[in-house]
């Protein structure tokens, strides 16, 4: 009987029945939804080192671009559910997505388990240096006496859905241009291929800086003290454009309790380090490193807002 406990225990301990004890013990892999270069790419790029430290274990970015981030989402919510493949879970998939899709391969409510926010920041409204445009005004103007000549560049449904509210309350006609990544979408900008785009800070920062890349306003309630000379849209004279914008990690449904706990303890503590609160701050991102149970609120309370203003804006992807 003794001998039968003590195989069963072996047994458990070995199938991962156990994970709090074990976890981890391969490899993570990451999931991001975007060619290189993107946002959320540098993002977890610049967490990638302190996260390998603190578990123990290489931390591996496997980038899945396209669909808007329908792919990797769908790859992720299949994955086994034993906290060795996690999505890097930003606005666009988890919430936009539902708002602007009849039907997806995966819902975010049912099929993933909340791990953590990592980081929040505004979007910002940009266009190429060479174009006679200095705010939002000036670009407004432009779109509309240039129709052959305005479209933005847009890589996920956050950014598509911003620029369209925009649209709307300036009364402009601009094309989208789809690209794999915001960093695809910056360089179509600063290379004259597009008008404009609505962008995360990271990929535009070093345009931004080089000159080569003009920022018009940012889409937070007030100025963020990484952009302090950048206009809020209100101020730039565009209310109710106010779109706060986020990126979390995830995990598939039904990943053990423990394992959910120990990588949240893990987001929380890395983006707290000195290291990364600096290359955050550099690119205009606030570290969050929040709850589990608050990300979860989060998405909930955020696929409600966006439904409501793709439908209001008839935004549909299908």
């Amino acid at each position: 009987m003794i001998r039968f406990a003590l195989a069963l225990l072996a047994a458990l301990v070995s199938s991962g029945a156990f994970p709090q004890d074990s976890y981890p013990g391969k490899p993570i892999r990451i999931l991001v939804g975007y060619a290189a270069g993107g946002g959320n790419d540098i993002i977890v790029r610049v967490m990638q080192p302190e996260m390998q430290k603190g578990l123990g274990q290489p931390v591996i970015v496997d980038n899945k671009p396209g669909a808007q981030g329908i792919i990797a989402a769908e790859l992720a919510a299949r994955a086994p559910a034993d906290g060795y493949t996690l999505m890097m879970g930003p606005s666009g998939p988890m919430t936009i997505n539902p708002a602007t899709y009849s039907k997806l391969p995966y819902s975010p409510t049912r099929d993933f388990a909340p791990i953590s926010m990592i980081c929040s920041f505004p979007l910002i409204v940009a266009v190429d240096a060479k174009l006679p445009v200095n705010s939002v005004k000036e670009l407004i103007a432009y779109a509309k006496a240039n129709p052959g000549k305005s479209n933005y560049a847009s890589s996920a449904g956050i950014f598509q859905i911003t620029t369209e509210m925009f649209k709307q309350r300036t009364g402009t006609a601009i094309e989208m241009i789809p690209y794999k990544s915001s960093g695809e979408s910056v360089q179509a900008v600063v290379g004259g291929q597009v008008m404009m785009t609505i962008v995360d800070p990271p990929p535009a920062t070093g345009a931004l800086k080089a000159g080569t890349l003009r920022g018009l306003a940012v889409t937070s309630s007030s100025r963020h003290p990484s952009w302090p000379d950048l206009p809020t849209m209100a101020e730039a004279g565009v209310p109710d454009m106010e779109v706060p914008v986020w990126t979390a990690f995830f995990a598939p449904a039904k990943t053990p309790p423990a394992v959910i706990a120990r990588l949240q303890k893990e987001v929380a503590r890395v983006v707290q380090t000195a290291e990364v609160r600096e290359r955050f701050a550099q690119m205009g991102l606030d570290p969050v490193g929040g709850s589990s149970e608050e990300l979860g609120r989060r998405v909930v309370r955020d696929i409600e807002k966006w439904t409501a203003v793709a439908k209001a804006a008839n935004i549909k992807n299908d």
